[in-house]
């Protein structure tokens, strides 16, 4: 069918769009956890996976040049949902830190390139109408994206874990279960997804132009007006959350004797992956709602004290060790909730930032700057705690909220940007 109405293939495949992300930057840090990586090593190398986030614009160009959007969805769900099967068969092998991470690897530069394609074609199945309504519906499925993946999913694991006693297994089974989820997300698309006439490749676009114009497009995003301090922004607003975001698992699951909290494997998929997830999606909407009152301008300074302060909670978990599962919950929907208020600020810069003739590439650079601004701090994130201990590393990420707020003073924003425009 040419055409088919969204509700059929919309939901599904941003659901779809979220899972392999999730099980690259959030499931895998605790499965390694669980299987006795050390913290340095499990912060260095999953944060070599957001690499495939950093480079998308070099490479998303060429999808156009072949086949379809719809062909490169199917592709790619096939290969992640495989890739998923394969993680769960190397567990229990000797070298599975080497063989899982190359399939984590697959598994994220597969996931990337259906990002590119899938939003896309969700440009090109549907109107201009459509796309706004459907806006809020993709967004919101890819939130129970996340709340299956490292809630649903991790408290299952953390069942087979009790149950079997056998880490290894569980997690195992726990990758089949997800492969065989994506598998059918694959066979669904593949006959429910629309086939629209634009979706085609671009008999205009050849490897010469498109690397011509990368290059033009390239250098026009440098010479934007406060270009240093844009990047600056990009890179650095998120500085103390890029490194607690890889310590955060670790530090729950940890025993009480080394500083942590000494969390089970369910607690976890409930603290961090569903009350957590939750806290973050209703601060991402009162944020979108707070700009859209006032400006991004008005509430720049708000947010960036909301991504920052919150912090705090996570200096007294390590020093307070509550036992109140309660507790910890509270702590941890706060922090949450103040990232995703504060992250607003942050999406709403990229987008103004983007603003012109080229916005549409403009904005896939400042991703890249986005994935990279996490990659890197998270690289050194697991060092720094193990020398520290978690303790003093907790006012280590307070002490680079002090970077944020420099960085926050640095640029200018237009105070009618993102304010309703008033009805004429």
């Amino acid at each position: 069918m040419k055409k088919r109405n969204p509700w059929f293939w919309v939901p599904s495949l941003y659901f779809a769009q979220g899972i392999p992300y999730v099980a690259v930057m959030v499931i895998s840090v605790l499965m390694y956890k669980r299987l006795g990586i050390s913290n340095t090593d499990i912060a260095l190398y999953t944060s070599w996976l957001n690499l495939p986030w950093v480079i998308k614009p070099f490479w998303s160009p060429f999808i156009d040049l072949l086949k379809t959007k719809r062909w490169w969805i199917i592709l790619m769900q096939l290969l992640i949902g495989s890739g998923l099967g394969c993680i769960a068969f190397t567990l229990p092998t000797p070298f599975y830190l080497q063989a899982s991470l190359a399939v984590f690897w697959l598994i994220a530069f597969s996931s990337a390139t259906h990002d590119i394609a899938a939003d896309g074609f969700y440009m090109l199945a549907l109107d201009s109408h459509d796309q706004a309504f459907y806006v809020g519906i993709r967004t919101t499925f890819y939130r129970f994206a996340v709340i299956a993946g490292q809630g649903l999913l991790i408290m299952f694991a953390g069942f087979m874990e009790t149950r079997s006693g056998n880490i290894p297994l569980s997690w195992s089974i726990t990758f089949l279960i997800l492969s065989g989820i994506f598998i059918g997300l694959f066979l669904y698309h593949r006959f429910i997804l629309p086939r629209p006439d634009s979706d085609h490749p671009s008999a205009e676009v050849t490897p010469k132009t498109i690397m011509k114009a990368f290059f033009e497009t390239f250098a026009s995003f440098f010479k934007k007006k406060q270009a240093f301090v844009g990047i600056l922004f990009m890179l650095l607003y998120r500085l103390p959350e890029a490194q607690l975001t890889k310590l955060v698992t670790p530090f729950l699951i940890d025993p009480r004797e080394v500083g942590g909290l000494g969390l089970t494997t369910t607690q976890i998929g409930l603290a961090y992956g569903t009350i957590g997830t939750i806290g973050l999606t209703l601060g991402g909407i009162l944020g979108g709602l707070a700009a859209s009152a006032g400006g991004l301008k008005k509430w720049l300074w708000p947010m960036a004290l909301a991504i920052t302060l919150p912090d705090i909670v996570f200096v007294y978990l390590s020093h307070a060790l509550p036992e109140s599962l309660l507790a910890v919950n509270i702590c941890v929907f706060i922090e949450q909730f103040g990232y995703g208020f504060g992250f607003a600020a942050y999406m709403l810069f990229l987008i103004y930032y983007s603003a012109g003739p080229q916005s549409t590439a403009h904005y896939a650079i400042c991703t890249a700057f986005m994935a990279l601004g996490l990659m890197l701090p998270g690289m050194a994130a697991g060092w720094l705690q193990e020398y520290m201990g978690y303790g003093n590393f907790f006012w280590w990420v307070m002490g680079c909220c002090i970077v944020t707020l420099l960085v926050t003073a640095l640029i200018h924003v237009d105070p009618e940007f993102g304010k309703k425009k008033a009805d004429v």
